[in-house]
């Protein structure tokens, strides 16, 4: 990792939401290891809980959730903190169905297939945080 990639994540809040705990688990580690202020939940409804009163800067969701999908997800996080940028990872091959429900209703979504090498996810991070990306 680049040192400019560091300080543009140093103090950046991350939501990370998935159903598997391992990966929770494992995108957490990773991503407090690059200076993000991290909250994570395992579900779409634990992950509102966790961010009433907190806006992330970004938010890494698996598309296939228990409960509420993380497409559904995201449009109302747009709705919390409509700056959040918003990224989705997911090996369901029932996701291609799910994103293109969520485009039809007006919310075209990037999905970034899991498994993901982590630097490949910090470099895609590091594009969205930086000051000239497009909101």
């Amino acid at each position: 990792m680049s040192s400019m990639q560091k300080q543009l994540f140093t103090g950046k809040r991350i939501l990370v939401v998935d159903d598997e705990t391992a990966v929770v688990h494992t995108l957490n580690l990773i991503f407090r290891s690059r200076g993000f202020e991290v909250r994570a939940a395992e579900s779409a409804e634990e992950a509102l809980e966790k961010v009433a009163g907190w806006r992330p800067d970004i938010a890494v969701l698996d598309v296939v959730l228990p409960g509420m999908n993380g497409l559904d997800f995201a449009v109302l996080l747009a709705q919390q903190a409509p700056s959040c940028r918003i990224v989705h990872l997911s090996g369901q091959p029932r996701s291609s169905e799910l994103r293109e429900q969520a485009a039809l209703e007006g919310h075209p979504f990037e999905i970034l297939a899991k498994p993901m090498h982590p630097e490949v996810l910090l470099a895609h991070l590091a594009s969205l945080l930086e000051p000239s990306a497009p909101a």
